[in-house]
């Protein structure tokens, strides 16, 4: 599945920890200018447009970091403690939090919340605005529209209420998120602008400029912002979560543990373990994930953060070959919500590779029916080319054709989508632009995703050769993802290293036999062959 994006889960207030007071009163004049300033009036987009997944990128196998066993032992027994120790000043939050959050949907007052800015416990609602996160809670149950139209009216009202400015920035790149419609981060960066220009550094636009750089892909800029407002507020929470995702998206997976054991001491909670937990999985040590996100569904209240929590589970072990202990996960994340998309595409994918193919398109037919992004649109294609029946081809033509349109949009909207075109073009489109989307990609960032993206455009063109370095780098990080050990194991084959492609062939399949419908068969083919000829 392709890499995971930031989550929504919510900020928290109850750390006793001193942060900066530097957030003044609002001016209480009007500023009709600032008022027409385009945000506080503009129309909702239609709502038929993409859900941006959240899913996370397939996971390695159990296998343990290369640290020593002892070193090993004890990170996850204080990880353990530190999760233990979050979770239970979580759930006390997750009430307050919610129900503040509430307030901004129904009310569009200024309410303080969120530990992004406000130096104050509580104080003057007229006075300072929410600053953090939307609340998953509203998130999930359709509310956000609502919060951001009271927001804009508010707006209209109170023009010089930056953090309101701030928060509606936030809260659009969260509506693009939700809805996969990029033409939002426009709006966004102009909320967070003006948040600005009304006061200069504060962290909760600093926060939401981060956040809008990253689902941007713009990952350099998303962790400069992060950094900024982390010395406005080192307690800012979104700033916190999104320095780790900036860094784990740069490929800077030792300095990304270490932002991750910081934002673990500073702000534990849900949107903090989470992270937490994939920047173990990155380094191969899943036994800690799969803990850390264990207790962090134990720690989760509110209907939005089980099913995030839970679906992450179940993606950890589809990513194992486990599709039943999956296909559980990914029903106690529907009974949470029976609306969240990663946890419906996720439960198709396991059918899937459990064998269930018809549940499988279905599954997937009614995701893209939805929200047409490049992951579920790339699995109905490869799902209906398996099928074979009659019109299948056809189909899953359209579906790839989606993808491009996808694509542009995205481009449209200021989104860096690269990664994307090369992955889709790579297997299903023009090979040429596959490659020059995964050359642009590699000179941005240095991942594993961008590694692998690279290997296997190369190799679709020919040059299996100047592939192979790429592939090893994606398999180096003792990450080990089916997908990347089957491009590795078919690049080796085409260089003459038949015993290596052999063993790395079998460990795709031994740890996700079910990982791809058309990649799978494709290296059981190839190790057959391989067999027959040793």
């Amino acid at each position: 599945m392709p890499p995971r994006t930031t989550d929504s889960a919510p900020e928290r207030r109850d750390d006793d920890r001193p942060r900066p007071d530097h957030e003044p009163a609002v001016e209480p004049e009007a500023d009709a200018a600032a008022g027409r300033d385009g945000e506080a009036g503009e129309a909702q987009a239609d709502e038929a447009r993409a859900h941006a997944e959240g899913a996370r990128p397939d996971s390695d196998s159990d296998s343990d970091s290369a640290s020593s066993a002892g070193k090993d032992v004890d990170q996850r027994v204080a990880a353990m403690r530190r999760t233990a120790d979050g979770a239970r000043r979580w759930r006390a939050a997750q009430l307050a939090g919610c129900a503040a959050l509430l307030a901004v949907a129904l009310t569009g007052g200024a309410i303080a919340f969120g530990g992004a800015g406000n130096g104050r416990a509580g104080g003057d609602a007229a006075a300072v605005s929410a600053a953090g996160a939307l609340s998953p809670g509203v998130l999930a149950r359709g509310d956000l529209d609502a919060g951001i139209a009271s927001l804009q009216k508010h707006l209209r009202a109170q023009p010089r209420d930056f953090g309101s400015w701030a928060t509606l920035g936030v809260a659009y790149v969260e509506q693009a998120r939700t809805k996969g419609d990029p033409s939002r981060y426009p709006q966004a960066e102009r909320a967070l602008k003006r948040s600005l220009e009304l006061e200069p550094g504060n962290d909760p636009a600093l926060a939401g400029q981060g956040a809008l750089a990253a689902a941007r892909h713009d990952f350099p800029g998303a962790l400069k912002y992060a950094d900024r407002a982390l010395k406005q507020n080192p307690y800012n929470e979104r700033a916190l979560c999104t320095r780790i995702d900036a860094l784990v998206e740069l490929g800077r997976y030792d300095d990304a543990a270490k932002a991750a054991d910081t934002a673990d001491d500073r702000r534990p909670g849900v949107p903090v373990f989470t992270r937490y937990a994939y920047v173990r999985e990155l380094r191969g040590d899943v036994r800690t994930a799969r803990d850390v996100l264990e207790r962090a569904l134990d720690a989760a209240d509110s209907p939005a953060d089980i099913a995030y929590v839970a679906t992450a589970l179940g993606q950890l072990a589809w990513n194992q070959g486990d599709y039943k202990a999956a296909l559980g996960h990914y029903a106690r994340a529907l009974a949470a919500d029976d609306s969240y998309l990663p946890a419906l595409e996720g439960r198709a994918r396991a059918a899937a590779a459990d064998g269930d193919r018809a549940a499988a398109v279905k599954g997937l037919e009614q995701v893209v029916a939805r929200f047409p992004l490049p992951g579920p649109l790339v699995a109905l294609g490869e799902l209906y080319e398996d099928r074979g029946a009659d019109g299948d081809r056809a189909k899953a033509g359209d579906q790839y054709a989606l993808v491009d349109a996808w694509t542009a949009l995205a481009r449209a909207g200021g989104v860096n989508a690269d990664l994307d075109s090369a992955m889709a073009a790579a297997d299903h489109g023009d090979k040429k632009e596959a490659l020059r989307s995964a050359r642009a990609e590699w000179d941005r960032r240095h991942s594993v995703h961008t590694a692998d993206a690279l290997a296997w455009a190369l190799h679709v063109n020919g040059r299996d050769e100047e592939a192979l370095p790429y592939a090893r780098r994606a398999t180096a990080t003792g990450y080990r993802n089916a997908a990347f050990l089957f491009h590795r194991g078919i690049i080796e084959r085409a260089t003459g290293d038949e015993r290596e492609a052999r063993d790395h062939l079998k460990a795709a399949l031994d740890l996700n036999p079910g990982f791809s419908p058309l990649g799978a068969r494709e290296a059981r083919t190839a190790l057959k062959d391989l067999e027959k000829n040793r």
